[in-house]
């Protein structure tokens, strides 16, 4: 039944009459196809002309391209290199002849030997490549950072298919070679640079000997363990360690702070020694001198020679007292005269109190021995007259 009506609605359609404006717009349709299939039957040829021109035109211009600054273009010629061009604006013959490849050569790139670039975290297991035997074989995780440059682009692209596997191999190579010519303590503590340098020159000689095109700028020892399983023991070690350097340390200094005094006080010492050895003899040279004097002179005249020596003898005796002593001619008492108090410089007063006693007790008669010089002296010469 759905059939049947659907041809009686197409029939009823057909027998419709058409619209004015409908016949037009056919008619004009229609007009126009002719005269383009005219048009194209009679210039044929040169359409095809300015088709054919317009893509060799397109093609042609397909091979305009622009290096940015920074990089180089290295053009291949049916996949052969052709050369290099330097940043700006060029053109070379288009696909499939030439093509051309892109590289960025101030770009800074890096790869990573033994972590990943998440770092050494808690729960992130060691990878085996860290882990490295040391010449005194112990086992330590190293990691390493690589960060090099394209510094020739025609080698970059043509020499070597994958660049950055190969840096990197070749760098744990190294590296473990590196490693197992040295001792654990010396790559833990103080030969972390003279590493990181000969890991540094012997990859770059690798990579130019593979003509690689890489330049390495800079190797980073990230970090350099043991193994987490005995990281606690080995942190004990190097504690000892540190405090046997400590201890060290600390014996030096006292020795270089007691040593070079040892060594002044000796010094002073056997300086002082000289010098006392000097002045005996020279005291020994001018007694012997003196006694030679002596000797002839007392050959001359023995009596007053000996009768000088002998005063001399007794001024040195008493030149060390402080005492006087009074001895009665006529009577048993001794009187004590303070000498001392009375050739001290004081006041007039005193002095001439001091004097005025003293003349009394010479006037009375009395014999006096003094420790200075003058009073002494006068009282030996009063001595010898009356002897």
């Amino acid at each position: 039944m759905t059939w049947k009506n659907e041809q009686e609605q197409q029939q009823k359609t057909e027998d419709k009459p058409q619209a004015e404006w409908e016949k037009k717009l056919e008619l004009l349709w229609r007009n126009s196809l002719e005269k383009g299939q005219n048009y194209f039957s009679q210039h044929a040829k040169k359409i095809l002309n300015y088709v054919l021109v317009l893509l060799v035109f397109g093609w042609l211009a397909s091979g305009i391209y622009i290096i940015d600054q920074g990089n180089r273009g290295v053009v291949t010629r049916f996949g052969g290199y052709s050369v290099t061009t330097l940043p700006g604006p060029h053109w070379h013959m288009p696909f499939p002849i030439e093509h051309v490849v892109n590289v960025n050569v101030e770009k800074q790139r890096f790869i990573e030997v033994g972590y990943r670039s998440n770092g050494r975290s808690a729960g992130q297991p060691t990878l085996p490549e860290s882990l490295m035997l040391t010449k005194d074989e112990n086992i330590i995780s190293v990691r390493l950072a690589i960060q090099y440059q394209i510094k020739d682009a025609r080698d970059y692209v043509f020499k070597v298919k994958n660049n950055e596997a190969t840096l990197k191999q070749v760098t744990e190579s190294i590296e473990r070679g590196v490693i197992g010519r040295n001792n654990m303590d010396f790559i833990l503590t103080e030969g972390r640079s003279q590493i990181v340098n000969e890991i540094k020159d012997e990859v770059q000689l690798a990579m130019d000997q593979y003509q690689a095109g890489l330049r390495v700028a800079s190797v980073n020892l990230q970090d350099a363990q043991p193994p987490e399983q005995v990281q606690d023991s080995f942190e004990d070690a190097i504690r000892a360690r540190e405090d046997k350097q400590r201890l060290i340390n600390e014996a030096e200094g006292y020795a270089n702070e007691v040593i070079p005094k040892s060594r002044g006080a000796a010094v002073r010492i056997i300086k002082e020694a000289e010098a006392y050895e000097a002045q005996i003899i020279a005291k020994a040279d001018g007694e012997s001198q003196r006694f030679e004097q002596l000797l002839v002179q007392y050959e001359k005249k023995p009596s007053i020679t000996r009768k000088r020596l002998y005063l001399e003898a007794k001024e040195q005796l008493y030149s060390h007292t402080n005492k006087v002593l009074v001895n009665m001619e006529k009577g048993n008492s001794n009187f004590y005269l303070p000498l001392n108090q009375i050739t001290q410089p004081a006041n007039t007063h005193k002095q001439s109190n001091s004097k005025s006693s003293l003349n009394r007790n010479i006037g009375s008669g009395v014999g006096i021995k003094n420790t200075s010089n003058a009073d002494h002296g006068n009282i030996r010469s009063s001595r010898s007259n009356k002897s």
